[in-house]
Protein backbone atom coordinates (compact mmCIF):
# COMPACT_ATOMS: atom_id res chain seq x y z
CA UNK A 1 0.00 0.00 0.00
CA UNK A 2 1.01 3.34 -0.45
CA UNK A 3 0.81 4.94 2.93
CA UNK A 4 0.97 8.67 4.22
CA UNK A 5 1.39 9.30 8.30
CA UNK A 6 0.19 12.81 9.12
CA UNK A 7 1.44 13.48 12.32
CA UNK A 8 0.78 17.86 13.87
CA UNK A 9 3.56 18.30 16.62
CA UNK A 10 6.65 16.94 18.14
CA UNK A 11 5.22 13.87 20.06
CA UNK A 12 3.13 12.58 17.27
CA UNK A 13 6.32 13.26 15.39
CA UNK A 14 8.41 11.01 17.24
CA UNK A 15 5.76 8.40 17.46
CA UNK A 16 5.66 8.53 13.77
CA UNK A 17 9.64 7.99 13.53
CA UNK A 18 8.60 4.70 15.88
CA UNK A 19 5.49 3.53 13.67
CA UNK A 20 8.00 3.05 10.26
CA UNK A 21 9.89 -0.27 10.61
CA UNK A 22 6.13 -1.75 11.10
CA UNK A 23 5.14 -0.74 7.66
CA UNK A 24 8.30 -2.60 6.21
CA UNK A 25 6.19 -3.28 2.73
CA UNK A 26 4.63 -0.53 2.31
CA UNK A 27 5.66 3.04 1.07
CA UNK A 28 5.41 5.35 3.44
CA UNK A 29 5.35 8.84 3.33
CA UNK A 30 5.49 11.00 6.76
CA UNK A 31 3.91 14.15 6.57
CA UNK A 32 5.03 16.84 9.97
CA UNK A 33 6.02 20.72 10.48
CA UNK A 34 9.02 21.97 9.11
CA UNK A 35 10.37 23.30 12.27
CA UNK A 36 10.38 19.73 14.31
CA UNK A 37 12.83 17.09 14.54
CA UNK A 38 13.09 13.90 13.42
CA UNK A 39 15.19 10.91 12.36
CA UNK A 40 13.34 10.11 9.22
CA UNK A 41 15.16 10.00 5.90
CA UNK A 42 12.70 12.45 4.69
CA UNK A 43 9.57 14.56 5.87
CA UNK A 44 7.12 15.91 4.02
CA UNK A 45 6.06 19.38 5.23
CA UNK A 46 3.17 21.62 5.89
CA UNK A 47 1.78 24.65 7.39
CA UNK A 48 -1.98 23.60 7.38
CA UNK A 49 -3.14 20.32 7.97
CA UNK A 50 -6.22 21.29 4.59
CA UNK A 51 -3.40 21.69 2.47
CA UNK A 52 -2.30 17.53 2.41
CA UNK A 53 -5.45 15.78 3.33
CA UNK A 54 -7.23 16.67 -0.23
CA UNK A 55 -4.47 15.58 -2.19
CA UNK A 56 -3.16 12.65 -0.03
CA UNK A 57 -7.05 11.79 -0.31
CA UNK A 58 -5.90 10.95 -3.76
CA UNK A 59 -3.00 10.16 -4.17
CA UNK A 60 -2.69 7.25 -1.05
CA UNK A 61 -4.29 3.75 -0.34
CA UNK A 62 -4.29 4.88 3.09
CA UNK A 63 -3.84 7.25 5.61
CA UNK A 64 -2.74 6.98 9.01
CA UNK A 65 -3.53 9.46 11.50
CA UNK A 66 -1.32 10.45 15.02
CA UNK A 67 -3.42 12.86 16.10
CA UNK A 68 -6.95 13.58 18.15
CA UNK A 69 -9.78 11.33 16.49
CA UNK A 70 -11.98 14.36 16.57
CA UNK A 71 -10.06 16.26 14.71
CA UNK A 72 -9.29 13.48 11.89
CA UNK A 73 -13.35 13.09 11.43
CA UNK A 74 -13.56 16.58 11.34
CA UNK A 75 -11.32 17.61 9.09
CA UNK A 76 -11.76 14.17 6.55
CA UNK A 77 -15.40 14.66 6.57
CA UNK A 78 -15.39 17.23 3.80
CA UNK A 79 -13.55 14.62 1.70
CA UNK A 80 -15.69 11.44 1.66
CA UNK A 81 -16.74 10.11 -1.38
CA UNK A 82 -17.58 6.24 -1.29
CA UNK A 83 -16.58 3.19 0.38
CA UNK A 84 -15.89 1.88 -2.52
CA UNK A 85 -13.17 4.54 -3.51
CA UNK A 86 -12.48 6.45 -0.15
CA UNK A 87 -9.01 5.54 1.13
CA UNK A 88 -7.96 3.91 4.44
CA UNK A 89 -8.03 6.17 7.47
CA UNK A 90 -6.39 4.77 10.86
CA UNK A 91 -5.57 6.72 13.77
CA UNK A 92 -3.03 5.69 16.00
CA UNK A 93 -2.57 6.90 19.78
CA UNK A 94 1.06 8.50 20.74
CA UNK A 95 2.26 5.32 22.29
CA UNK A 96 1.67 3.46 19.29
CA UNK A 97 -0.78 0.59 21.91
CA UNK A 98 -3.75 1.76 20.16
CA UNK A 99 -5.48 1.39 16.87
CA UNK A 100 -8.38 2.69 15.29
CA UNK A 101 -10.08 1.68 11.47
CA UNK A 102 -11.66 4.69 11.36
CA UNK A 103 -12.81 4.51 8.00
CA UNK A 104 -12.92 2.24 4.94
CA UNK A 105 -12.71 -0.91 6.71
CA UNK A 106 -13.38 -3.56 4.32
CA UNK A 107 -13.08 -2.32 0.63
CA UNK A 108 -10.05 -0.14 1.98
CA UNK A 109 -8.31 -2.41 4.08
CA UNK A 110 -8.12 -0.52 7.01
CA UNK A 111 -9.08 -3.39 9.42
CA UNK A 112 -6.46 -5.81 7.49
CA UNK A 113 -3.94 -2.62 8.07
CA UNK A 114 -4.86 -2.00 11.87
CA UNK A 115 -4.80 -5.82 12.12
CA UNK A 116 -0.90 -6.29 10.63
CA UNK A 117 -0.22 -3.62 12.60
CA UNK A 118 -1.65 -4.92 15.95
CA UNK A 119 0.55 -7.98 15.53
CA UNK A 120 3.43 -6.63 14.76
CA UNK A 121 3.56 -3.66 17.23
CA UNK A 122 3.86 -4.71 21.19
CA UNK A 123 0.75 -4.78 23.26
CA UNK A 124 -1.13 -2.86 20.66
CA UNK A 125 -5.07 -3.08 20.63
CA UNK A 126 -6.47 -3.01 17.64
CA UNK A 127 -10.42 -1.30 18.00
CA UNK A 128 -12.21 -2.82 14.82
CA UNK A 129 -16.32 -1.32 15.32
CA UNK A 130 -17.02 -3.02 12.16
CA UNK A 131 -20.13 -5.32 13.25
CA UNK A 132 -19.39 -8.27 10.77
CA UNK A 133 -15.71 -8.53 11.96
CA UNK A 134 -16.42 -8.20 15.72
CA UNK A 135 -19.35 -11.24 15.65
CA UNK A 136 -17.23 -13.33 12.72
CA UNK A 137 -19.97 -12.92 10.35
CA UNK A 138 -19.50 -13.20 6.59
CA UNK A 139 -18.63 -9.95 5.13
CA UNK A 140 -19.58 -10.16 0.94
CA UNK A 141 -17.50 -7.22 0.46
CA UNK A 142 -14.29 -8.61 1.66
CA UNK A 143 -15.00 -12.51 -0.41
CA UNK A 144 -15.55 -9.94 -3.17
CA UNK A 145 -11.57 -8.30 -2.50
CA UNK A 146 -9.97 -11.63 -1.70
CA UNK A 147 -11.64 -13.37 -4.82
CA UNK A 148 -11.20 -9.89 -7.14
CA UNK A 149 -14.82 -10.05 -8.10
CA UNK A 150 -16.08 -6.39 -9.37
CA UNK A 151 -19.08 -4.95 -7.12
CA UNK A 152 -22.09 -3.52 -8.50
CA UNK A 153 -25.19 -1.95 -6.59
CA UNK A 154 -22.97 -1.76 -3.45
CA UNK A 155 -25.72 0.13 -1.63
CA UNK A 156 -27.65 -2.73 -1.37
CA UNK A 157 -24.69 -4.05 0.79
CA UNK A 158 -26.15 -2.77 4.41
CA UNK A 159 -29.19 -4.45 4.09
CA UNK A 160 -27.52 -7.83 3.23
CA UNK A 161 -25.29 -7.72 5.57
CA UNK A 162 -27.35 -6.67 8.48
CA UNK A 163 -29.96 -9.11 7.47
CA UNK A 164 -26.97 -12.03 8.47
CA UNK A 165 -26.13 -9.96 11.38
CA UNK A 166 -29.28 -10.67 12.76
CA UNK A 167 -29.39 -14.08 11.88
CA UNK A 168 -31.71 -14.02 9.19
CA UNK A 169 -31.57 -15.48 5.94
CA UNK A 170 -30.29 -14.44 2.74
CA UNK A 171 -30.14 -15.88 -1.00
CA UNK A 172 -27.43 -16.42 -2.91
CA UNK A 173 -27.91 -16.90 -6.72
CA UNK A 174 -24.97 -18.54 -8.08
CA UNK A 175 -23.39 -21.74 -9.35
CA UNK A 176 -22.73 -24.78 -7.18
CA UNK A 177 -19.10 -23.89 -7.27
CA UNK A 178 -18.66 -20.77 -6.49
CA UNK A 179 -21.53 -21.40 -3.91
CA UNK A 180 -19.75 -24.40 -2.11
CA UNK A 181 -16.76 -21.65 -2.03
CA UNK A 182 -17.94 -19.36 0.58
CA UNK A 183 -16.51 -20.12 3.97
CA UNK A 184 -19.40 -19.29 6.26
CA UNK A 185 -22.53 -20.14 4.36
CA UNK A 186 -24.51 -19.50 7.93
CA UNK A 187 -28.36 -18.28 7.17
CA UNK A 188 -26.88 -18.47 3.30
CA UNK A 189 -29.17 -20.16 0.90
CA UNK A 190 -28.44 -20.80 -3.34
CA UNK A 191 -31.57 -19.43 -5.24
CA UNK A 192 -32.10 -19.35 -9.16
CA UNK A 193 -31.73 -16.40 -10.96
CA UNK A 194 -35.60 -16.22 -10.96
CA UNK A 195 -35.97 -15.90 -7.73
CA UNK A 196 -34.25 -12.70 -7.02
CA UNK A 197 -35.62 -10.36 -4.93
CA UNK A 198 -33.88 -7.05 -2.19
CA UNK A 199 -32.39 -10.33 -0.09
CA UNK A 200 -30.61 -11.83 -2.86
CA UNK A 201 -26.63 -11.43 -3.99
CA UNK A 202 -26.10 -12.66 -6.95
CA UNK A 203 -22.79 -13.55 -7.58
CA UNK A 204 -22.37 -14.38 -11.48
CA UNK A 205 -20.32 -12.49 -14.86
CA UNK A 206 -23.53 -11.63 -16.87
CA UNK A 207 -26.99 -11.31 -14.91
CA UNK A 208 -28.31 -8.04 -14.61
CA UNK A 209 -30.17 -6.96 -11.26
CA UNK A 210 -30.42 -4.41 -9.05
CA UNK A 211 -29.18 -6.97 -5.96
CA UNK A 212 -25.94 -6.30 -4.45
CA UNK A 213 -23.94 -8.11 -7.82
CA UNK A 214 -20.57 -9.79 -7.52
CA UNK A 215 -18.70 -10.02 -11.18
CA UNK A 216 -16.39 -13.34 -10.81
CA UNK A 217 -13.68 -13.23 -13.73
CA UNK A 218 -13.93 -15.89 -16.45
CA UNK A 219 -11.18 -17.57 -18.04
CA UNK A 220 -11.11 -17.99 -21.87
CA UNK A 221 -10.00 -21.87 -23.69
CA UNK A 222 -9.04 -20.75 -26.94
CA UNK A 223 -8.25 -22.95 -29.77
CA UNK A 224 -6.81 -21.88 -33.36
CA UNK A 225 -5.96 -23.50 -36.50
CA UNK A 226 -2.21 -23.74 -37.44
CA UNK A 227 -1.07 -19.72 -38.49
CA UNK A 228 -4.25 -17.81 -37.71
CA UNK A 229 -3.21 -14.23 -37.56
CA UNK A 230 -3.94 -12.18 -34.89
CA UNK A 231 -7.04 -10.18 -36.25
CA UNK A 232 -8.90 -13.57 -36.58
CA UNK A 233 -8.62 -14.28 -33.19
CA UNK A 234 -9.59 -10.79 -31.83
CA UNK A 235 -12.29 -10.94 -33.94
CA UNK A 236 -13.39 -14.34 -32.35
CA UNK A 237 -13.05 -13.31 -29.13
CA UNK A 238 -14.79 -9.87 -29.72
CA UNK A 239 -17.83 -12.07 -31.21
CA UNK A 240 -17.93 -14.36 -28.42
CA UNK A 241 -17.57 -11.41 -25.57
CA UNK A 242 -20.73 -9.72 -27.26
CA UNK A 243 -22.59 -13.07 -27.71
CA UNK A 244 -22.59 -13.63 -23.71
CA UNK A 245 -22.59 -10.13 -22.63
CA UNK A 246 -18.75 -9.77 -21.88
CA UNK A 247 -16.57 -7.40 -22.24
CA UNK A 248 -12.80 -7.87 -22.22
CA UNK A 249 -12.14 -6.68 -18.45
CA UNK A 250 -14.38 -9.32 -17.24
CA UNK A 251 -11.45 -12.08 -18.55
CA UNK A 252 -9.17 -12.86 -15.99
CA UNK A 253 -6.83 -15.00 -18.54
CA UNK A 254 -6.58 -17.05 -21.84
CA UNK A 255 -5.47 -20.23 -22.15
CA UNK A 256 -4.68 -23.12 -25.04
CA UNK A 257 -3.27 -26.39 -26.00
CA UNK A 258 0.77 -26.97 -25.25
CA UNK A 259 0.77 -27.58 -29.13
CA UNK A 260 -0.02 -23.71 -29.60
CA UNK A 261 2.74 -22.40 -27.13
CA UNK A 262 4.35 -21.08 -30.62
CA UNK A 263 1.07 -20.14 -32.27
CA UNK A 264 2.38 -16.94 -33.76
CA UNK A 265 -1.53 -14.88 -33.46
CA UNK A 266 -2.42 -16.25 -30.17
CA UNK A 267 0.74 -14.85 -28.73
CA UNK A 268 0.37 -11.41 -30.41
CA UNK A 269 -3.25 -11.65 -28.64
CA UNK A 270 -2.35 -12.34 -25.50
CA UNK A 271 0.79 -9.74 -25.38
CA UNK A 272 -1.57 -7.10 -26.18
CA UNK A 273 -4.41 -7.75 -23.78
CA UNK A 274 -1.72 -8.71 -21.12
CA UNK A 275 -2.70 -12.12 -20.39
CA UNK A 276 -0.62 -14.36 -18.89
CA UNK A 277 -1.41 -16.98 -21.65
CA UNK A 278 -1.32 -20.59 -19.98
CA UNK A 279 -0.87 -23.75 -22.00
CA UNK A 280 -1.88 -27.23 -21.04
CA UNK A 281 -0.66 -30.79 -21.52
CA UNK A 282 -2.50 -34.08 -23.47
CA UNK A 283 -2.26 -35.49 -20.16
CA UNK A 284 -4.27 -32.57 -17.97
CA UNK A 285 -6.74 -31.43 -20.62
CA UNK A 286 -7.57 -35.47 -20.57
CA UNK A 287 -7.64 -36.12 -17.23
CA UNK A 288 -10.62 -33.85 -16.73
CA UNK A 289 -14.02 -35.61 -16.44
CA UNK A 290 -16.57 -33.08 -18.18
CA UNK A 291 -18.05 -34.33 -21.10
CA UNK A 292 -16.99 -31.99 -23.78
CA UNK A 293 -18.23 -31.05 -26.99
CA UNK A 294 -17.19 -32.57 -30.35
CA UNK A 295 -13.51 -31.53 -31.08
CA UNK A 296 -11.61 -31.69 -34.15
CA UNK A 297 -8.76 -31.84 -31.93
CA UNK A 298 -9.99 -35.74 -30.58
CA UNK A 299 -8.55 -36.26 -34.28
CA UNK A 300 -5.92 -34.48 -34.50
CA UNK A 301 -4.42 -35.21 -31.30
CA UNK A 302 -6.48 -37.13 -29.04
CA UNK A 303 -7.86 -34.56 -27.15
CA UNK A 304 -10.74 -34.35 -25.73
CA UNK A 305 -10.69 -30.69 -26.85
CA UNK A 306 -8.90 -27.36 -26.54
CA UNK A 307 -10.97 -24.67 -25.89
CA UNK A 308 -13.37 -25.86 -23.51
CA UNK A 309 -10.90 -27.70 -20.86
CA UNK A 310 -8.33 -25.30 -21.21
CA UNK A 311 -10.52 -22.57 -20.21
CA UNK A 312 -12.04 -24.87 -16.87
CA UNK A 313 -7.96 -25.67 -16.41
CA UNK A 314 -7.54 -21.62 -15.92
CA UNK A 315 -10.18 -21.28 -14.00
CA UNK A 316 -10.77 -20.88 -10.42
CA UNK A 317 -13.89 -22.62 -9.84
CA UNK A 318 -13.23 -25.31 -12.55
CA UNK A 319 -16.57 -24.40 -13.96
CA UNK A 320 -17.70 -24.71 -18.00
CA UNK A 321 -20.25 -21.50 -18.01
CA UNK A 322 -20.24 -21.01 -21.88
CA UNK A 323 -19.92 -23.95 -24.15
CA UNK A 324 -17.91 -23.47 -27.22
CA UNK A 325 -17.97 -21.39 -29.95
CA UNK A 326 -16.56 -21.78 -33.27
CA UNK A 327 -15.49 -18.87 -35.55
CA UNK A 328 -14.56 -18.08 -39.44
CA UNK A 329 -14.10 -22.29 -39.18
CA UNK A 330 -10.36 -21.51 -37.65
CA UNK A 331 -11.13 -20.19 -34.13
CA UNK A 332 -12.96 -22.17 -31.01
CA UNK A 333 -13.36 -19.85 -27.69
CA UNK A 334 -15.13 -21.00 -24.34
CA UNK A 335 -15.68 -19.60 -21.52
CA UNK A 336 -15.17 -20.96 -17.42
CA UNK A 337 -15.05 -19.22 -14.23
Amino acid sequence: MKIAVITINQPSLNSACRLIPYLGEHKVDVYGKAELSHTLDKLYTYKKLDDILAPAWKEYDAIIAILAMGAVVRKIAPLLVDKSTDPAVLVINLALDKVVPLLSGHLGGANELADTLAERMPNCINFISTATDQTKTLAFEMLAKKNDWKIENLKALARVSNRLLNKQTVKVATCKSIFESIPNKDNLVVVDFDSLDLDTVVIDPTISSTCLTFRPKVYLGIGCNRNTPLNEIEKAVEQFLEKNRLNIDNIGNIASFEAKIDEVGLLEFAKKHNFNIEFYKKDDINALENQFSKSASTKFFGLKGVAEPSAILASTYKELLFNKEVYFKSVTVAGAI
